[in-house]
């Protein structure tokens, strides 16, 4: 699935765990990544010959420094609860001149009638069924899949070992955490979370945090 014209250099934003899995896909595909932007205060890099830049303006300088040259991917790294800071990050960037890069482990099983929208981050094991909608800046993380004809919106994360069952909808910048189960029909709303081991088992209204078995609301908007 890998794009050959894809570019051989790259940018991760964000500079936790998240970026270190990614590099590894990344660097599979023979892609090297060449800086890390992270504004978080005291943050190392997590690869001892990158270095790592203080956010977008620090990029932006070293973008500038760099001068002409082959063009540069980017993959945003990080995790749900900010789908939506992972798409307007991705914005930025798009502004910036660099170029959407999506990063699939080879391991990953996606069926060919799926689709998957740029900057789509699949991890090792996950499956992708048929005539799955991926969006954009989504990620899939380890061993989880999502079934036949679901969907999940921009920005939105499955986390490890999470399962979805078919036809579900999922919304922007939802995130089904890891080990939770989404039976099959169900509509998940725009920024919900349902919580680490929880089954839902009826749709979740936009904006609400469930957990348990079966799950049920905590928490209406996000902390």
């Amino acid at each position: 699935m890998a794009n050959p014209r894809a570019p051989k250099l790259a940018v991760l934003f964000g500079g936790t765990g998240q970026s270190i899995v990614v590099e590894s896909i990344l660097r599979m595909r023979g892609i090297r990544v060449v800086a890390v932007a992270d504004d978080t205060e005291g943050l190392q890099s997590p690869f001892p010959d990158v270095p790592i830049l203080r956010g977008t303006k620090p990029l932006v300088e070293w973008l500038r420094r760099r001068g002409p040259g082959p063009p540069i991917g980017f993959c945003v790294t990080i995790g749900n609860p900010h789908g939506r800071a992972r798409l307007r990050i991705a914005d930025a960037l798009l502004g910036l001149g660099l170029v959407e890069l999506d990063a699939i482990h080879p391991s990953a099983v996606v069926d060919p009638s799926a689709a998957l929208g740029p900057g789509a981050q699949v991890m090792a094991g996950a499956v992708i069924q048929s005539r799955a909608r991926i969006g954009r800046q989504c990620i899939v993380n380890t061993r989880a899949s999502i079934d036949h004809e679901s969907s999940m919106g921009d920005g939105s994360e499955l986390g490890p070992g999470a399962v979805v069952c078919g036809s579900v909808r999922i919304g922007t910048s939802a995130w089904v955490a890891a080990g939770a189960t989404v039976l099959p029909w169900i509509t998940v709303g725009d920024d919900a979370i349902i919580g680490a081991g929880a089954t839902a088992i009826e749709d979740v209204p936009p904006s609400t945090t469930v957990i348990g078995v079966p799950a049920r609301p905590i928490r209406r908007g996000r902390a």
